[in-house]
């Protein structure tokens, strides 16, 4: 037995796409700094989940607004929180108007 270690890869001959493969593997540039990288990925991630979460808030409406607003939620078979998160939401994005005094 010889000691050297064979190259288990020599003469193996490839198809088109694991070619392609094999090629792509050229043109990979590791990140100087991967824990940085990482980590900056990381906290990309979790401020995207914390965007995209619903967060409880309290706020103070005339009793005639909240009985038109769950009135209106009972039509539409939703409920009215889910209304009023709604309407803020289209507000936020600039799709509903609101004649502010």
């Amino acid at each position: 037995m010889s000691d050297t270690p064979q190259d288990p890869f020599k003469g193996l001959i490839l198809d088109e796409e694991e070619q392609t493969i094999e090629n792509a593997f050229d043109e990979y540039v590791s990140a100087p700094d991967l824990t940085e990288s990482k980590q900056l990925i990381e906290d990309a991630a979790r401020q995207y989940i914390q965007l995209n979460t619903s967060k409880p808030i309290t706020i103070r409406v005339k009793q005639t607004d909240l009985i038109k607003i769950k009135a209106k939620a009972k039509r539409s078979n939703i409920p009215y929180q889910t209304l009023v998160g709604a309407v803020l939401h289209d507000f936020a994005e600039n799709k509903e108007e609101i004649k502010l005094r």
